[in-house]
């Protein structure tokens, strides 16, 4: 953890010399929600390769390369790719974006990912707003040494996801006629989708959607101090006594078919937001 604190600033330093604005909010785009970034007037956009300490995003249709920019007329950073447990990574490096977020000077997270829906209620296509998470990943990206300058050893998560933000997104989708449900998230390491027993477990426990990233970045969201939005597209379905196989590929279709619906959210909430804390001048 101690060679943390460096890597953030060098990493911070490195964008700023690029694109020298302060984001409200940054933004982590899940599996086949990438278009997002069509949504964004991109003043600068930069490869992760041409980053200090960033790694390369492996997953299929994450393009890695951060976007620097504006969705409406909210300043933000999104990162194109996001990293994963199943790729190898370490949940320190998998969370580092989420610690230059915050250093560039962010006051929000924005965070989408695919995910299996295990509950009934649930279809295809719908988006699920994060109440909660269960972690069942076995790993915690604050474990190890700790440097206070970071925050704290022991963050709080009853409240890990903003649940002003919430209302805000819940009250927009109601109004736009876009089906969106509340719920908790299971998050597993992956890659493999889950057994029948596996589903029937999770389930059991109180968990609506699985997935296999979004709760790192939210532990360390909390740690220092990020507000939090996880909105989580439901691409497939998995009830574990009516189980169809599923492919990458009919993952990744159903979240690009939601995703105009799930940019309209997140737009909508970041200029609330951003007229909230400017006020109707900016």
């Amino acid at each position: 953890m101690f060679k943390l604190k460096s890597q953030v600033e060098e990493l911070a330093a490195a964008i700023r010399r690029r694109w020298n604005k302060r984001p409200l909010a940054g933004i982590i785009l899940g599996t086949g929600l990438g278009t997002l970034t069509d949504g964004v007037d991109v003043e600068v956009a930069i490869d992760y390769e041409d980053l200090p300490h960033i790694p390369s995003s492996t997953a299929l249709s994450h393009k890695g390369r951060l976007v620097c920019g504006r969705l409406g007329n909210v300043p933000v950073l999104v990162m194109e790719g996001r990293f994963h447990v199943y790729e190898g990574y370490s949940t320190e490096t998998i969370t580092l974006p989420v610690r230059v977020m915050k250093a560039l000077g962010a006051s929000f997270l924005v965070v989408s990912n695919a995910s299996g829906g295990m509950n009934p209620l649930y279809r295809s296509g719908d988006i699920m707003l994060m109440e909660d998470h269960i972690n069942m990943m076995s790993r915690n990206p604050l474990t190890g040494h700790n440097d206070p300058a970071l925050g704290s050893r022991f963050p709080d998560m009853s409240s890990a996801y903003d649940q002003e933000l919430i209302e805000a997104a819940s009250r927009i989708a109601r109004r736009e006629g876009i089906v969106c449900h509340r719920g908790v998230y299971a998050a597993m390491t992956g890659p493999n989708y889950e057994t029948r027993s596996e589903y029937r477990l999770l389930k059991k426990i109180g968990a609506d959607v699985v997935g296999m990233s979004t709760v790192p970045e939210a532990i360390v969201a909390a740690q220092v101090g990020l507000r939090v939005l996880a909105l989580s597209t439901v691409t497939n379905i998995c009830l574990p006594d009516n189980l169809g196989s599923v492919g990458k590929y009919d993952v990744i279709n159903a979240a690009q078919a939601a995703e105009p619906r799930l940019r309209l959210i997140v737009k909508e909430v970041l200029q609330e937001q951003r007229y909230l804390v400017n006020g109707p001048g900016e």
